[in-house]
Protein backbone atom coordinates (compact mmCIF):
# COMPACT_ATOMS: atom_id res chain seq x y z
CA UNK A 1 0.00 0.00 0.00
CA UNK A 2 2.83 2.39 0.87
CA UNK A 3 4.55 4.34 -1.86
CA UNK A 4 8.27 4.90 -1.42
CA UNK A 5 8.30 7.78 -3.90
CA UNK A 6 6.39 10.20 -1.69
CA UNK A 7 8.14 13.48 -0.90
CA UNK A 8 8.86 14.93 2.49
CA UNK A 9 6.07 17.21 3.67
CA UNK A 10 6.26 20.96 3.66
CA UNK A 11 6.04 22.83 6.92
CA UNK A 12 2.44 24.01 7.03
CA UNK A 13 2.66 25.42 10.53
CA UNK A 14 4.34 28.78 9.89
CA UNK A 15 3.08 31.80 11.78
CA UNK A 16 0.50 33.83 9.90
CA UNK A 17 -2.36 36.20 10.59
CA UNK A 18 -4.82 35.76 13.52
CA UNK A 19 -7.55 34.60 11.15
CA UNK A 20 -5.96 31.27 10.36
CA UNK A 21 -8.85 29.32 11.85
CA UNK A 22 -11.49 31.27 9.95
CA UNK A 23 -12.92 28.01 8.58
CA UNK A 24 -13.97 26.94 12.08
CA UNK A 25 -15.29 30.28 13.32
CA UNK A 26 -19.04 30.42 13.98
CA UNK A 27 -19.14 26.64 13.74
CA UNK A 28 -20.41 24.26 16.42
CA UNK A 29 -17.52 22.22 17.77
CA UNK A 30 -18.10 18.50 17.46
CA UNK A 31 -16.95 16.62 20.54
CA UNK A 32 -16.96 12.85 20.29
CA UNK A 33 -19.07 10.99 17.75
CA UNK A 34 -18.08 9.04 14.67
CA UNK A 35 -17.48 10.74 11.73
CA UNK A 36 -16.57 13.08 4.08
CA UNK A 37 -13.07 15.28 -18.41
CA UNK A 38 -10.10 12.99 -17.65
CA UNK A 39 -10.62 13.66 -13.98
CA UNK A 40 -14.08 12.16 -14.00
CA UNK A 41 -12.84 8.98 -15.65
CA UNK A 42 -11.04 7.92 -12.49
CA UNK A 43 -13.06 9.95 -10.05
CA UNK A 44 -14.51 7.16 -7.98
CA UNK A 45 -11.61 4.73 -8.31
CA UNK A 46 -9.57 4.70 -5.13
CA UNK A 47 -6.57 2.95 -6.64
CA UNK A 48 -3.73 4.03 -8.86
CA UNK A 49 -0.56 2.37 -10.12
CA UNK A 50 1.38 5.63 -10.17
CA UNK A 51 1.27 7.60 -6.95
CA UNK A 52 4.40 9.74 -6.99
CA UNK A 53 5.31 13.23 -5.84
CA UNK A 54 3.09 13.00 -2.77
CA UNK A 55 3.28 15.48 0.10
CA UNK A 56 2.07 12.99 2.71
CA UNK A 57 3.36 12.87 6.27
CA UNK A 58 1.96 9.37 6.64
CA UNK A 59 4.69 7.36 5.00
CA UNK A 60 7.95 9.20 5.12
CA UNK A 61 10.15 11.46 7.17
CA UNK A 62 7.71 13.25 9.45
CA UNK A 63 10.28 13.36 12.24
CA UNK A 64 7.99 11.88 14.87
CA UNK A 65 7.67 8.47 16.45
CA UNK A 66 6.14 5.82 14.23
CA UNK A 67 2.63 4.88 15.34
CA UNK A 68 1.61 1.48 14.08
CA UNK A 69 -2.10 2.18 14.46
CA UNK A 70 -1.77 4.97 11.89
CA UNK A 71 -2.09 3.11 8.61
CA UNK A 72 -4.31 4.10 5.72
CA UNK A 73 -7.33 1.84 5.38
CA UNK A 74 -9.46 3.75 2.87
CA UNK A 75 -7.12 6.06 0.97
CA UNK A 76 -5.05 3.61 -1.03
CA UNK A 77 -3.62 6.47 -3.11
CA UNK A 78 -1.01 8.44 -1.21
CA UNK A 79 -1.74 11.47 -3.40
CA UNK A 80 -5.36 11.61 -2.18
CA UNK A 81 -4.25 11.33 1.44
CA UNK A 82 -1.72 14.15 0.97
CA UNK A 83 -4.50 16.43 -0.29
CA UNK A 84 -6.60 15.49 2.73
CA UNK A 85 -3.75 16.27 5.11
CA UNK A 86 -3.19 19.73 3.72
CA UNK A 87 -6.93 20.49 3.57
CA UNK A 88 -7.61 19.58 7.20
CA UNK A 89 -4.51 21.50 8.31
CA UNK A 90 -5.87 24.62 6.61
CA UNK A 91 -9.16 24.17 8.49
CA UNK A 92 -7.48 23.46 11.84
CA UNK A 93 -3.89 24.77 11.67
CA UNK A 94 -1.26 24.70 14.35
CA UNK A 95 -0.95 28.03 16.14
CA UNK A 96 -0.26 29.49 19.58
CA UNK A 97 -3.28 27.61 20.96
CA UNK A 98 -1.82 24.20 20.19
CA UNK A 99 -1.31 21.53 17.53
CA UNK A 100 -3.01 21.42 14.16
CA UNK A 101 -5.04 18.72 12.48
CA UNK A 102 -2.09 16.70 11.21
CA UNK A 103 -0.45 16.45 14.63
CA UNK A 104 -3.81 15.55 16.17
CA UNK A 105 -4.17 12.60 13.77
CA UNK A 106 -7.24 14.00 12.03
CA UNK A 107 -6.37 12.56 8.57
CA UNK A 108 -6.22 9.05 10.03
CA UNK A 109 -9.46 9.57 11.91
CA UNK A 110 -11.21 10.47 8.64
CA UNK A 111 -9.54 7.55 6.86
CA UNK A 112 -10.78 5.08 9.47
CA UNK A 113 -14.31 6.46 9.36
CA UNK A 114 -14.50 6.23 5.58
CA UNK A 115 -13.18 2.66 5.67
CA UNK A 116 -16.12 1.60 7.86
CA UNK A 117 -19.92 1.74 7.62
CA UNK A 118 -19.91 5.55 7.88
CA UNK A 119 -18.02 5.85 4.61
CA UNK A 120 -20.49 3.76 2.65
CA UNK A 121 -23.58 5.24 4.36
CA UNK A 122 -24.67 1.93 5.82
CA UNK A 123 -28.09 2.33 7.42
CA UNK A 124 -28.86 5.61 5.65
CA UNK A 125 -31.84 6.08 3.37
CA UNK A 126 -30.32 5.85 -0.12
CA UNK A 127 -33.24 6.10 -2.55
CA UNK A 128 -33.85 8.97 -4.97
CA UNK A 129 -34.77 11.39 -6.23
CA UNK A 130 -31.38 13.09 -6.00
CA UNK A 131 -30.73 16.71 -6.87
CA UNK A 132 -27.28 16.40 -8.42
CA UNK A 133 -24.53 19.00 -8.20
CA UNK A 134 -26.37 21.22 -5.71
CA UNK A 135 -26.87 18.46 -3.18
CA UNK A 136 -25.75 18.52 0.41
CA UNK A 137 -23.78 15.47 1.54
CA UNK A 138 -26.88 13.87 3.04
CA UNK A 139 -28.85 14.31 -0.21
CA UNK A 140 -26.22 13.15 -2.70
CA UNK A 141 -26.37 9.92 -4.67
CA UNK A 142 -22.71 9.44 -3.67
CA UNK A 143 -21.72 7.84 -0.39
CA UNK A 144 -19.36 9.71 1.92
CA UNK A 145 -16.30 7.85 0.70
CA UNK A 146 -17.07 8.77 -2.91
CA UNK A 147 -17.75 12.36 -1.88
CA UNK A 148 -14.30 12.62 -0.31
CA UNK A 149 -12.52 11.08 -3.30
CA UNK A 150 -14.53 13.30 -5.66
CA UNK A 151 -14.01 16.47 -3.63
CA UNK A 152 -10.31 16.02 -2.91
CA UNK A 153 -9.47 15.28 -6.53
CA UNK A 154 -11.49 18.26 -7.68
CA UNK A 155 -9.47 20.43 -5.27
CA UNK A 156 -6.31 19.04 -6.83
CA UNK A 157 -7.62 19.70 -10.34
CA UNK A 158 -8.46 23.29 -9.36
CA UNK A 159 -4.94 23.79 -8.02
CA UNK A 160 -3.40 22.47 -11.23
CA UNK A 161 -5.66 24.69 -13.31
CA UNK A 162 -5.06 27.86 -11.29
CA UNK A 163 -1.48 27.50 -10.08
CA UNK A 164 0.05 24.71 -12.19
CA UNK A 165 0.86 22.69 -9.09
CA UNK A 166 -0.81 19.97 -7.04
CA UNK A 167 -2.91 21.07 -4.08
CA UNK A 168 -0.59 19.35 -1.61
CA UNK A 169 2.37 21.37 -2.94
CA UNK A 170 0.57 24.71 -3.29
CA UNK A 171 1.24 27.55 -0.86
CA UNK A 172 -1.05 28.07 2.11
CA UNK A 173 -2.59 31.14 0.49
CA UNK A 174 -3.28 29.20 -2.71
CA UNK A 175 -4.84 26.35 -0.76
CA UNK A 176 -7.00 28.78 1.21
CA UNK A 177 -8.15 30.48 -1.98
CA UNK A 178 -9.37 27.17 -3.38
CA UNK A 179 -11.00 26.06 -0.14
CA UNK A 180 -12.74 29.41 0.29
CA UNK A 181 -14.26 29.01 -3.17
CA UNK A 182 -15.43 25.53 -2.17
CA UNK A 183 -17.00 26.92 1.00
CA UNK A 184 -18.71 29.63 -1.07
CA UNK A 185 -20.04 27.02 -3.53
CA UNK A 186 -18.13 28.48 -6.49
CA UNK A 187 -16.68 25.19 -7.78
CA UNK A 188 -18.54 22.53 -9.73
CA UNK A 189 -18.32 18.94 -8.46
CA UNK A 190 -20.13 15.98 -9.95
CA UNK A 191 -22.90 14.70 -7.69
CA UNK A 192 -22.65 17.22 -4.84
CA UNK A 193 -22.24 20.94 -4.26
CA UNK A 194 -18.73 22.12 -3.41
CA UNK A 195 -20.20 23.69 -0.27
CA UNK A 196 -21.72 20.33 0.66
CA UNK A 197 -18.31 18.66 0.34
CA UNK A 198 -16.59 21.43 2.27
CA UNK A 199 -19.10 21.23 5.12
CA UNK A 200 -18.54 17.47 5.36
CA UNK A 201 -14.77 17.99 5.34
CA UNK A 202 -14.99 20.65 8.05
CA UNK A 203 -17.30 18.65 10.31
CA UNK A 204 -15.15 15.51 10.13
CA UNK A 205 -12.03 17.60 10.77
CA UNK A 206 -13.53 18.94 13.99
CA UNK A 207 -14.68 15.47 14.99
CA UNK A 208 -11.15 14.15 14.48
CA UNK A 209 -9.67 16.95 16.57
CA UNK A 210 -11.98 16.43 19.55
CA UNK A 211 -13.15 12.80 19.46
CA UNK A 212 -12.11 10.20 21.99
CA UNK A 213 -8.69 8.87 20.87
CA UNK A 214 -10.36 5.46 20.63
CA UNK A 215 -11.63 6.55 17.20
CA UNK A 216 -8.22 7.43 15.81
CA UNK A 217 -8.11 11.22 16.24
CA UNK A 218 -7.31 13.64 19.09
CA UNK A 219 -3.85 12.10 19.39
CA UNK A 220 -2.65 11.89 22.99
CA UNK A 221 -5.79 13.83 23.95
CA UNK A 222 -4.09 17.07 22.84
CA UNK A 223 -7.34 18.43 21.42
CA UNK A 224 -8.98 18.09 24.83
CA UNK A 225 -5.93 19.55 26.57
CA UNK A 226 -6.16 22.70 24.43
CA UNK A 227 -9.73 23.26 25.66
CA UNK A 228 -9.09 21.90 29.17
CA UNK A 229 -11.85 19.41 28.52
CA UNK A 230 -11.47 16.40 30.85
CA UNK A 231 -12.85 13.80 28.46
CA UNK A 232 -14.75 10.66 29.43
CA UNK A 233 -15.25 11.34 33.13
CA UNK A 234 -17.63 8.76 34.60
CA UNK A 235 -18.66 10.82 37.61
CA UNK A 236 -18.07 14.21 39.21
CA UNK A 237 -19.50 13.15 42.57
CA UNK A 238 -16.14 13.29 44.34
CA UNK A 239 -15.63 16.98 43.47
CA UNK A 240 -19.12 18.41 43.15
CA UNK A 241 -18.86 20.28 46.46
CA UNK A 242 -15.45 21.82 45.76
CA UNK A 243 -15.36 25.60 46.18
CA UNK A 244 -12.41 26.13 43.86
CA UNK A 245 -12.03 25.47 40.15
CA UNK A 246 -10.80 21.92 39.65
CA UNK A 247 -8.39 21.29 36.82
CA UNK A 248 -8.59 17.64 35.82
CA UNK A 249 -6.38 15.31 33.86
CA UNK A 250 -7.87 14.03 30.63
CA UNK A 251 -9.44 10.56 30.63
CA UNK A 252 -10.12 8.44 27.54
CA UNK A 253 -12.50 5.51 27.24
CA UNK A 254 -9.39 3.35 26.99
CA UNK A 255 -8.50 4.25 30.58
CA UNK A 256 -11.55 2.35 31.82
CA UNK A 257 -10.46 -0.92 30.26
CA UNK A 258 -8.65 -3.39 32.50
CA UNK A 259 -4.98 -3.89 31.81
Amino acid sequence: MADNNSNNPKNTNEVSDPGRRSFVKNTGIAVGGVAGGALLGGLFSNRSKNDTNSNSTADKGSGREKRYEEARMYFTRIADFAILEQAVERIFPEDHNGPGAIELGVPYYIDKQLAGPYGSNVGDYRQGPFIGSKAAASDSSLDRGQIFINGLRTMDAESLKRFDTNFAKATEDQQLEIMTDFADDKVEIKGISSKGFFNLLRSTTLEGAYCDPLYGGNRDMKGWKMKEYPGAIASYAHMIEEDQFVKMDQVSLTDYQPK
